[in-house]
Protein backbone atom coordinates (compact mmCIF):
# COMPACT_ATOMS: atom_id res chain seq x y z
CA UNK A 1 0.00 0.00 0.00
CA UNK A 2 1.07 3.60 -0.52
CA UNK A 3 0.56 6.06 1.97
CA UNK A 4 0.88 9.57 1.82
CA UNK A 5 0.61 12.92 4.24
CA UNK A 6 -0.33 16.10 2.75
CA UNK A 7 1.26 19.45 3.44
CA UNK A 8 -1.09 20.34 6.09
CA UNK A 9 -1.09 17.18 7.65
CA UNK A 10 2.80 17.01 7.65
CA UNK A 11 3.05 20.44 8.96
CA UNK A 12 0.46 19.39 11.66
CA UNK A 13 2.32 15.44 12.26
CA UNK A 14 5.87 17.93 12.86
CA UNK A 15 4.49 20.36 15.21
CA UNK A 16 3.02 17.94 17.46
CA UNK A 17 5.64 15.50 16.99
CA UNK A 18 3.40 12.68 15.04
CA UNK A 19 6.26 10.55 13.60
CA UNK A 20 6.11 8.65 10.51
CA UNK A 21 6.30 5.33 12.58
CA UNK A 22 3.55 6.31 14.57
CA UNK A 23 1.39 6.74 11.17
CA UNK A 24 2.66 3.82 10.04
CA UNK A 25 1.27 1.59 13.40
CA UNK A 26 -1.91 3.30 13.25
CA UNK A 27 -2.42 2.57 9.76
CA UNK A 28 -1.34 -1.23 10.70
CA UNK A 29 -4.18 -0.73 13.53
CA UNK A 30 -6.49 0.00 10.64
CA UNK A 31 -5.53 -2.53 8.01
CA UNK A 32 -6.40 -5.17 10.89
CA UNK A 33 -10.11 -3.01 11.27
CA UNK A 34 -9.00 -1.39 14.56
CA UNK A 35 -10.47 2.34 13.71
CA UNK A 36 -12.21 4.65 15.54
CA UNK A 37 -15.23 5.16 13.22
CA UNK A 38 -15.82 4.90 9.20
CA UNK A 39 -16.83 8.38 8.35
CA UNK A 40 -18.26 7.17 5.03
CA UNK A 41 -16.68 8.26 1.42
CA UNK A 42 -13.63 6.77 1.76
CA UNK A 43 -12.66 8.58 5.39
CA UNK A 44 -11.58 6.98 8.29
CA UNK A 45 -10.98 8.30 11.98
CA UNK A 46 -7.93 7.14 13.90
CA UNK A 47 -6.68 7.91 17.58
CA UNK A 48 -3.11 7.94 18.08
CA UNK A 49 -1.69 8.64 21.35
CA UNK A 50 0.69 11.52 22.82
CA UNK A 51 3.37 10.92 24.66
CA UNK A 52 2.53 10.01 28.02
CA UNK A 53 -1.39 10.59 27.53
CA UNK A 54 -2.04 7.87 25.21
CA UNK A 55 -4.93 7.60 22.73
CA UNK A 56 -7.94 8.96 24.98
CA UNK A 57 -5.88 12.44 25.63
CA UNK A 58 -4.00 12.35 21.97
CA UNK A 59 -4.89 13.16 18.47
CA UNK A 60 -7.68 12.51 15.67
CA UNK A 61 -6.97 11.44 12.43
CA UNK A 62 -8.83 11.83 9.41
CA UNK A 63 -7.26 9.46 6.81
CA UNK A 64 -8.56 9.00 2.94
CA UNK A 65 -8.14 5.20 2.80
CA UNK A 66 -8.48 2.66 0.00
CA UNK A 67 -7.57 -0.84 1.42
CA UNK A 68 -4.37 -2.53 0.19
CA UNK A 69 -4.08 0.40 -2.42
CA UNK A 70 -3.63 4.21 -0.73
CA UNK A 71 -3.77 5.95 1.98
CA UNK A 72 -3.67 10.05 2.48
CA UNK A 73 -3.49 11.24 6.47
CA UNK A 74 -5.55 14.81 5.21
CA UNK A 75 -6.24 15.88 9.04
CA UNK A 76 -5.42 16.09 12.57
CA UNK A 77 -6.68 17.60 15.37
CA UNK A 78 -6.04 17.29 19.65
CA UNK A 79 -8.91 15.52 21.40
CA UNK A 80 -8.91 18.52 23.71
CA UNK A 81 -9.18 21.30 21.07
CA UNK A 82 -11.97 19.59 18.94
CA UNK A 83 -14.32 16.85 19.48
CA UNK A 84 -15.00 15.90 16.06
CA UNK A 85 -16.13 17.17 12.43
CA UNK A 86 -19.36 19.54 11.89
CA UNK A 87 -21.16 18.40 8.88
CA UNK A 88 -19.73 20.73 6.51
CA UNK A 89 -16.56 20.31 7.31
CA UNK A 90 -16.89 16.19 6.83
CA UNK A 91 -18.48 16.66 3.26
CA UNK A 92 -15.22 19.04 2.51
CA UNK A 93 -13.08 15.94 3.71
CA UNK A 94 -15.55 13.34 1.44
CA UNK A 95 -14.51 15.61 -1.51
CA UNK A 96 -11.03 15.77 -0.83
CA UNK A 97 -11.10 11.65 -0.38
CA UNK A 98 -12.40 11.29 -3.86
CA UNK A 99 -10.23 13.27 -5.16
CA UNK A 100 -6.90 11.99 -3.94
CA UNK A 101 -8.11 8.47 -3.75
CA UNK A 102 -8.64 8.79 -7.86
CA UNK A 103 -5.14 10.26 -8.40
CA UNK A 104 -3.44 8.55 -11.18
CA UNK A 105 0.38 7.68 -10.69
CA UNK A 106 1.28 10.27 -12.69
CA UNK A 107 -1.20 12.69 -10.71
CA UNK A 108 0.82 11.44 -7.20
CA UNK A 109 4.35 12.13 -8.77
CA UNK A 110 3.22 16.06 -9.67
CA UNK A 111 1.84 16.23 -6.25
CA UNK A 112 4.73 14.92 -4.81
CA UNK A 113 7.31 16.91 -6.86
CA UNK A 114 4.92 20.03 -5.73
CA UNK A 115 5.81 19.51 -2.30
CA UNK A 116 1.55 18.90 -1.64
CA UNK A 117 1.98 15.28 -1.00
CA UNK A 118 4.91 13.48 1.13
CA UNK A 119 4.91 9.56 1.03
CA UNK A 120 5.84 7.51 4.03
CA UNK A 121 8.02 4.14 3.97
CA UNK A 122 5.04 1.63 4.57
CA UNK A 123 6.03 -1.23 3.53
CA UNK A 124 9.44 -0.90 5.75
CA UNK A 125 9.78 -3.38 7.94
Amino acid sequence: MRVFKTKWFARFARQEGLTDDKLVAALREVEDGLNDGNLGGGLVKKRIGRAGAGKRGGYRTIVALRLDKRAFFVYGFAKSAIDNLDELELKGYQKLAAILLAFSDAELAKAIEAGELRELDYDAE
